[in-house]
Protein backbone atom coordinates (compact mmCIF):
# COMPACT_ATOMS: atom_id res chain seq x y z
CA UNK A 1 0.00 0.00 0.00
CA UNK A 2 0.89 3.74 -0.55
CA UNK A 3 1.89 5.75 2.46
CA UNK A 4 0.15 8.82 3.11
CA UNK A 5 2.49 11.67 1.91
CA UNK A 6 2.01 14.95 3.44
CA UNK A 7 2.57 18.64 3.24
CA UNK A 8 1.47 21.61 4.43
CA UNK A 9 0.97 24.84 1.94
CA UNK A 10 2.26 28.04 4.00
CA UNK A 11 0.25 31.20 4.35
CA UNK A 12 0.19 32.18 1.20
CA UNK A 13 -2.17 35.48 2.42
CA UNK A 14 -1.43 38.81 0.19
CA UNK A 15 -0.12 36.09 -2.67
CA UNK A 16 -1.27 36.33 -6.66
CA UNK A 17 -1.13 32.67 -8.15
CA UNK A 18 -1.75 31.92 -11.87
CA UNK A 19 -2.29 28.22 -12.50
CA UNK A 20 -2.90 26.86 -15.91
CA UNK A 21 -4.71 23.92 -16.83
CA UNK A 22 -6.65 25.06 -13.31
CA UNK A 23 -10.14 23.29 -14.52
CA UNK A 24 -9.72 19.48 -13.73
CA UNK A 25 -7.09 17.30 -12.57
CA UNK A 26 -3.72 18.08 -10.88
CA UNK A 27 -4.43 21.78 -11.66
CA UNK A 28 -7.79 21.95 -9.84
CA UNK A 29 -6.56 19.90 -6.89
CA UNK A 30 -3.19 22.28 -7.24
CA UNK A 31 -5.35 25.60 -7.32
CA UNK A 32 -7.67 24.55 -4.53
CA UNK A 33 -4.90 24.42 -2.11
CA UNK A 34 -3.48 27.28 -2.80
CA UNK A 35 -6.93 29.29 -2.45
CA UNK A 36 -7.08 27.37 0.69
CA UNK A 37 -4.10 29.41 1.64
CA UNK A 38 -5.04 32.32 1.15
CA UNK A 39 -3.59 32.80 -2.14
CA UNK A 40 -6.09 35.11 -4.72
CA UNK A 41 -6.45 32.85 -7.71
CA UNK A 42 -6.31 33.20 -11.13
CA UNK A 43 -7.60 29.75 -13.96
CA UNK A 44 -6.61 30.89 -17.32
CA UNK A 45 -8.32 28.26 -19.28
CA UNK A 46 -9.46 27.40 -22.73
CA UNK A 47 -13.18 26.39 -21.56
CA UNK A 48 -14.71 29.14 -19.68
CA UNK A 49 -17.94 27.28 -18.50
CA UNK A 50 -15.62 24.34 -17.72
CA UNK A 51 -13.48 27.45 -15.92
CA UNK A 52 -16.08 28.82 -14.19
CA UNK A 53 -17.46 25.57 -12.70
CA UNK A 54 -14.17 24.65 -11.11
CA UNK A 55 -13.88 27.87 -9.69
CA UNK A 56 -17.31 27.18 -8.23
CA UNK A 57 -15.70 23.74 -6.67
CA UNK A 58 -12.56 25.91 -5.40
CA UNK A 59 -15.23 28.64 -3.91
CA UNK A 60 -17.83 25.87 -2.30
CA UNK A 61 -15.26 23.69 -0.34
CA UNK A 62 -13.52 27.06 1.00
CA UNK A 63 -15.48 30.01 1.37
CA UNK A 64 -14.02 32.91 1.57
CA UNK A 65 -11.44 32.02 -1.45
CA UNK A 66 -11.02 34.13 -4.16
CA UNK A 67 -11.03 32.29 -7.58
CA UNK A 68 -11.32 33.71 -10.76
CA UNK A 69 -10.94 32.94 -14.44
CA UNK A 70 -9.17 34.09 -17.83
CA UNK A 71 -9.06 33.19 -21.14
CA UNK A 72 -6.22 31.26 -22.33
CA UNK A 73 -5.23 28.91 -25.66
CA UNK A 74 -2.12 27.72 -24.99
CA UNK A 75 -2.65 26.72 -29.07
CA UNK A 76 -2.95 30.21 -29.77
CA UNK A 77 0.41 32.34 -29.52
CA UNK A 78 -2.18 35.31 -30.35
CA UNK A 79 -4.52 33.91 -26.88
CA UNK A 80 -1.31 34.03 -25.05
CA UNK A 81 -0.08 37.43 -25.81
CA UNK A 82 -4.08 38.58 -25.21
CA UNK A 83 -3.81 36.93 -21.64
CA UNK A 84 -0.62 38.62 -20.82
CA UNK A 85 -1.90 42.05 -21.99
CA UNK A 86 -5.02 41.66 -19.87
CA UNK A 87 -2.95 40.54 -16.72
CA UNK A 88 -0.54 43.53 -17.03
CA UNK A 89 -3.45 45.80 -17.40
CA UNK A 90 -4.43 44.79 -13.95
CA UNK A 91 -0.84 45.68 -12.83
CA UNK A 92 -0.56 43.24 -10.37
CA UNK A 93 2.74 41.77 -8.82
CA UNK A 94 2.38 37.85 -9.56
CA UNK A 95 4.31 36.05 -6.89
CA UNK A 96 3.53 32.23 -7.91
CA UNK A 97 3.07 30.70 -11.99
CA UNK A 98 2.20 26.65 -12.72
CA UNK A 99 2.94 25.91 -15.84
CA UNK A 100 0.59 23.03 -15.59
CA UNK A 101 -1.26 22.77 -18.73
CA UNK A 102 -0.34 19.59 -21.02
CA UNK A 103 -2.24 17.04 -23.66
CA UNK A 104 -0.25 13.77 -23.45
CA UNK A 105 0.26 11.20 -26.69
CA UNK A 106 -2.73 12.54 -29.12
CA UNK A 107 -2.48 9.65 -31.74
CA UNK A 108 -2.33 10.92 -34.62
CA UNK A 109 -0.39 14.52 -35.44
CA UNK A 110 -2.19 17.71 -34.58
CA UNK A 111 -1.07 21.58 -34.85
CA UNK A 112 -1.52 24.30 -32.56
CA UNK A 113 -2.62 27.44 -34.19
CA UNK A 114 0.52 28.71 -35.09
CA UNK A 115 1.91 25.37 -37.38
CA UNK A 116 3.50 23.66 -34.19
CA UNK A 117 3.39 20.03 -33.23
CA UNK A 118 0.36 19.92 -30.62
CA UNK A 119 2.53 18.66 -27.76
CA UNK A 120 5.50 20.80 -28.17
CA UNK A 121 3.17 23.95 -28.87
CA UNK A 122 1.08 23.70 -25.85
CA UNK A 123 3.27 22.24 -23.07
CA UNK A 124 6.31 23.90 -23.91
CA UNK A 125 5.83 26.65 -26.89
CA UNK A 126 2.69 28.27 -24.95
CA UNK A 127 4.31 28.19 -21.70
CA UNK A 128 7.37 29.82 -22.64
CA UNK A 129 5.81 32.50 -24.50
CA UNK A 130 3.64 33.35 -21.31
CA UNK A 131 6.75 33.74 -19.08
CA UNK A 132 8.35 36.05 -21.82
CA UNK A 133 4.93 38.28 -21.91
CA UNK A 134 4.39 37.86 -18.33
CA UNK A 135 8.12 38.67 -16.75
CA UNK A 136 7.49 42.45 -15.94
CA UNK A 137 4.76 41.19 -13.44
CA UNK A 138 6.41 38.00 -12.29
CA UNK A 139 9.88 40.30 -11.37
CA UNK A 140 7.47 42.45 -9.38
CA UNK A 141 6.26 39.91 -7.83
CA UNK A 142 9.86 38.00 -7.16
CA UNK A 143 8.03 35.15 -8.67
CA UNK A 144 8.61 31.31 -7.98
CA UNK A 145 8.00 29.91 -11.67
CA UNK A 146 7.05 25.69 -11.73
CA UNK A 147 6.89 23.83 -14.73
CA UNK A 148 4.81 21.14 -14.21
CA UNK A 149 6.82 18.11 -16.43
CA UNK A 150 6.72 14.15 -16.44
CA UNK A 151 8.94 11.56 -15.96
CA UNK A 152 8.60 10.99 -19.43
CA UNK A 153 11.39 13.53 -19.85
CA UNK A 154 14.12 11.03 -18.57
CA UNK A 155 13.23 9.03 -21.61
CA UNK A 156 14.28 9.28 -25.48
CA UNK A 157 15.73 12.54 -26.44
CA UNK A 158 15.15 16.16 -28.00
CA UNK A 159 14.34 15.35 -31.88
CA UNK A 160 16.49 18.50 -33.04
CA UNK A 161 16.25 17.59 -36.85
CA UNK A 162 12.47 17.57 -36.33
CA UNK A 163 11.00 18.97 -33.95
CA UNK A 164 7.85 19.49 -34.93
CA UNK A 165 7.39 15.75 -36.25
CA UNK A 166 6.31 16.09 -39.59
CA UNK A 167 8.53 13.08 -40.73
CA UNK A 168 7.40 9.83 -38.81
CA UNK A 169 5.05 11.05 -36.14
CA UNK A 170 5.51 9.09 -32.97
CA UNK A 171 3.09 10.40 -29.92
CA UNK A 172 5.25 9.22 -27.09
CA UNK A 173 8.40 10.64 -27.84
CA UNK A 174 7.13 14.01 -29.03
CA UNK A 175 5.39 13.67 -25.52
CA UNK A 176 8.32 13.65 -24.38
CA UNK A 177 10.08 15.79 -26.06
CA UNK A 178 7.72 18.26 -24.87
CA UNK A 179 8.72 17.65 -21.32
CA UNK A 180 12.36 17.84 -21.97
CA UNK A 181 12.22 21.34 -23.68
CA UNK A 182 9.98 22.10 -20.99
CA UNK A 183 12.58 21.04 -17.89
CA UNK A 184 15.45 22.56 -20.31
CA UNK A 185 13.12 26.04 -20.16
CA UNK A 186 12.89 25.95 -16.33
CA UNK A 187 16.36 25.24 -15.73
CA UNK A 188 17.66 27.82 -17.94
CA UNK A 189 15.06 30.41 -16.64
CA UNK A 190 16.76 29.75 -13.46
CA UNK A 191 19.95 30.47 -14.24
CA UNK A 192 19.37 33.48 -16.64
CA UNK A 193 17.28 35.19 -13.76
CA UNK A 194 20.48 34.71 -11.27
CA UNK A 195 22.58 35.49 -13.87
CA UNK A 196 21.11 38.73 -14.70
CA UNK A 197 19.15 39.57 -11.44
CA UNK A 198 15.48 39.21 -12.19
CA UNK A 199 14.66 38.35 -9.37
CA UNK A 200 12.88 35.23 -9.85
CA UNK A 201 13.37 31.41 -9.34
CA UNK A 202 12.23 28.92 -11.49
CA UNK A 203 11.71 24.90 -10.98
CA UNK A 204 10.12 21.90 -11.87
CA UNK A 205 7.75 19.16 -10.58
CA UNK A 206 5.92 16.01 -11.74
CA UNK A 207 3.30 14.33 -9.85
CA UNK A 208 4.63 10.46 -10.69
CA UNK A 209 1.70 8.09 -11.42
CA UNK A 210 -1.25 9.66 -10.43
CA UNK A 211 -5.13 9.00 -12.34
CA UNK A 212 -5.82 12.07 -14.78
CA UNK A 213 -8.24 12.22 -18.11
CA UNK A 214 -4.43 13.10 -19.91
CA UNK A 215 -4.50 9.43 -21.54
CA UNK A 216 -8.68 9.39 -21.28
CA UNK A 217 -10.34 9.06 -24.22
CA UNK A 218 -10.58 12.15 -26.33
CA UNK A 219 -12.35 11.71 -29.95
CA UNK A 220 -11.20 15.27 -31.12
CA UNK A 221 -7.64 13.71 -30.85
CA UNK A 222 -8.21 10.83 -32.41
CA UNK A 223 -8.55 8.61 -29.49
CA UNK A 224 -11.72 6.83 -29.12
CA UNK A 225 -11.62 5.48 -25.84
CA UNK A 226 -9.46 5.34 -23.12
CA UNK A 227 -6.09 4.03 -23.41
CA UNK A 228 -4.88 0.59 -22.11
CA UNK A 229 -2.11 2.51 -20.08
CA UNK A 230 -5.14 4.69 -18.12
CA UNK A 231 -7.35 1.74 -17.52
CA UNK A 232 -4.29 -0.20 -15.73
CA UNK A 233 -3.21 3.46 -13.88
CA UNK A 234 -6.78 3.37 -12.58
CA UNK A 235 -6.96 -0.14 -11.56
CA UNK A 236 -3.89 0.10 -9.88
CA UNK A 237 -5.03 3.10 -7.95
CA UNK A 238 -7.96 1.86 -7.21
CA UNK A 239 -5.58 -0.75 -5.40
CA UNK A 240 -3.00 1.05 -3.80
CA UNK A 241 -0.47 -0.37 -5.55
CA UNK A 242 3.10 2.06 -7.05
CA UNK A 243 0.46 4.71 -8.29
CA UNK A 244 0.31 8.35 -6.06
CA UNK A 245 -3.79 8.99 -5.56
CA UNK A 246 -5.20 11.75 -7.62
CA UNK A 247 -5.60 13.67 -4.85
CA UNK A 248 -1.76 13.62 -4.19
CA UNK A 249 -0.64 14.55 -7.38
CA UNK A 250 -0.45 18.17 -6.94
CA UNK A 251 1.91 17.85 -4.00
CA UNK A 252 5.23 17.72 -5.58
CA UNK A 253 4.21 21.13 -7.72
CA UNK A 254 2.76 22.84 -4.58
CA UNK A 255 6.00 21.80 -3.11
CA UNK A 256 7.87 23.46 -5.51
CA UNK A 257 5.74 26.63 -6.06
CA UNK A 258 5.39 27.08 -2.32
CA UNK A 259 8.47 25.50 0.29
CA UNK A 260 10.98 27.31 1.57
CA UNK A 261 12.98 24.21 1.07
CA UNK A 262 12.43 24.31 -2.56
CA UNK A 263 15.26 25.90 -4.87
CA UNK A 264 15.61 26.95 -8.05
CA UNK A 265 16.80 24.84 -11.02
CA UNK A 266 15.95 21.95 -9.30
CA UNK A 267 13.39 19.08 -9.67
CA UNK A 268 10.94 18.08 -7.70
CA UNK A 269 8.64 14.39 -7.37
CA UNK A 270 6.94 11.76 -5.21
CA UNK A 271 9.94 10.39 -2.70
CA UNK A 272 8.71 7.35 -2.93
CA UNK A 273 9.70 4.11 -4.90
CA UNK A 274 11.00 5.08 -8.71
CA UNK A 275 9.10 8.34 -7.77
CA UNK A 276 5.65 7.16 -8.60
CA UNK A 277 4.57 7.94 -5.15
CA UNK A 278 5.13 9.11 -2.01
CA UNK A 279 6.02 12.59 -0.06
CA UNK A 280 7.22 15.55 -2.07
CA UNK A 281 10.79 15.27 -2.13
CA UNK A 282 13.81 16.58 -4.69
CA UNK A 283 15.02 14.40 -7.34
CA UNK A 284 18.56 14.65 -9.69
CA UNK A 285 17.32 16.06 -12.83
CA UNK A 286 16.98 14.03 -15.92
CA UNK A 287 20.03 13.23 -18.28
CA UNK A 288 18.70 14.52 -20.73
CA UNK A 289 18.73 18.28 -19.19
CA UNK A 290 21.94 18.41 -17.64
CA UNK A 291 23.98 19.95 -20.78
CA UNK A 292 23.93 23.64 -20.54
CA UNK A 293 24.60 23.92 -24.27
CA UNK A 294 20.90 21.98 -24.99
CA UNK A 295 18.87 24.62 -22.42
CA UNK A 296 20.73 27.38 -24.43
CA UNK A 297 19.99 25.55 -27.72
CA UNK A 298 16.25 25.63 -27.07
CA UNK A 299 15.71 28.63 -25.37
CA UNK A 300 17.51 30.29 -28.63
CA UNK A 301 15.08 27.86 -30.39
CA UNK A 302 11.85 28.42 -28.50
CA UNK A 303 12.86 32.60 -29.05
CA UNK A 304 12.92 32.40 -32.58
CA UNK A 305 9.64 30.16 -32.99
CA UNK A 306 7.48 32.25 -30.89
CA UNK A 307 9.00 35.73 -31.68
CA UNK A 308 9.17 36.78 -28.16
CA UNK A 309 12.19 37.43 -26.93
CA UNK A 310 13.75 37.90 -22.95
CA UNK A 311 15.74 40.76 -22.04
CA UNK A 312 19.68 40.03 -21.70
CA UNK A 313 20.13 42.34 -18.89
Amino acid sequence: MVAKPAYTVPDLSGKLAVVTGGSDGIGLGLAGRLAAAGAEVVLPVRNPAKGEAAAERITAAHPGARVSTRVLDLSSLDSVEALAAALAGEGRPIHLLVNNAGIMEPPVRHETKDGFELQLGINHLGHFALVAHLLPLLRAGRARVTSQISFAADYFGMNWNDLQWRDAYKPSRAYSQSKIAQLLFAVELDRRSTTLGWGISSNASHPGITPTNLLAAQPHMGRSKDTASVKLIRRLGRAGILIQPAEDGPLPALYAATSSDARGGRLYGPGGFLHFSGAPAEQPLYKNVRKEEDARRMWELSQELVGVRFPTS
